[in-house]
């Protein structure tokens, strides 16, 4: 099952001449779930192809602008291009009026169902459970509420050993009951375990969205042993008292919230416009968790 995700947007608060604020899409299973929609977020769907036909959810991790402002843009394309289908979006309380008034003042009515889910800032909750994952918010301690998101595969049925079932000529029609773990007793009675026929499919992989947060252990609990932590890491370790006044986290400290929590693989990204190059900021962050990489816009990381 493909689980990847695509770096359409890594700058913070500012844009700077090659980095965008921030949105991610993230591809499960080839549906696509868009990941905050920052200023400039439809120009980059456009240079990394990725279609808004294919996006069903997208998720606001808080009202910070460059987390949401190019939402609004986004939905009026949606509705001028003959959008139909039903398009959930969540996001904070108040995303709602703002889109409200935006609608009203351009007097637009969407060509199709805007399904919105307020999220809450103060509890992780279950807010997607479809066939392929099941995606989780994660309360995070920023300025204001914010919340990261968590996705995880559901896991699989078990898979079969053909040779072994064709050579006990075990009929189709039981199939499905052995994949979901049931054993198998032949025509004589002969009992065969589950375990001799199947084997066990794939440890389900997760992928954590850790947006703008204080270095706090309140969310490691949820986030640990996750294949792939993106983690905002908008400053050097240098400027840990800025990083501090703003609610924001260092490279250093992601690295080291990726360590304690267990992760497989870090991705940072969220960094401050005062950073024209970023060697710096990912030379810190490996002398602490080696396994990290820069979300680098236009690149697709697979979650494996």
């Amino acid at each position: 099952m493909k689980f990847e995700v695509t770096i359409l947007g890594s700058s913070s608060a500012t844009p700077i001449f090659n980095r965008n604020p921030t949105s991610q899409a993230l591809n499960v299973n080839e549906r696509l779930y868009l990941i905050d929609c920052g200023e400039g977020t439809q120009q980059q769907m456009l240079r990394f192809d990725i279609k808004s036909s294919r996006i069903d959810h997208i998720f606001i991790s808080h009202l910070h602008g460059d987390h949401y402002l190019g939402l609004i843009g986004l939905l009026s394309s949606m509705h001028l291009n003959g959008r139909k289908k039903a398009l959930q979006l969540f996001g904070p309380t108040h995303l709602k009026e703002i889109i409200d008034i935006q609608l009203k003042y351009s007097e637009t009515t969407l060509q199709f169902p805007l399904e919105f889910v307020a999220t809450n800032a103060q509890k992780a909750e279950v807010i997607v459970n479809n066939n392929d994952i099941i995606v989780e918010t994660i309360p995070l301690d920023h300025r204001i509420e914010c919340c990261g998101f968590i996705f995880r595969e559901k896991k699989r049925l078990r898979k079969l050993i053909k040779e072994k079932l064709e050579e006990l000529n075990i009929p189709v029609e039981y199939y499905t009951a052995l994949k979901r773990g049931s054993d198998y007793t032949s025509a004589n009675g002969v009992v065969y375990k589950n375990e001799t026929l199947t084997v066990d499919s794939n440890v389900p992989k997760a992928y954590a969205y850790c947006s703008d947060t204080i270095y706090n252990e309140q969310y490691f609990n949820q986030i640990s042993n996750v294949t792939l932590l993106y983690h905002e890491a908008t400053f050097l370790n240098d400027m840990l008292d800025r990083a501090k006044e703003t609610h924001h986290t260092t490279a250093l400290q992601a690295a080291q919230i990726a360590l304690k929590t267990n992760a497989k693989r870090l991705l940072i990204g969220h960094f401050s416009a005062r950073y024209k190059t970023l060697n710096e900021l990912l030379d810190e962050a490996r002398s602490v968790f080696p396994l990290t990489e820069l979300a680098i816009e236009g690149k697709t990381f697979n979650i494996e």
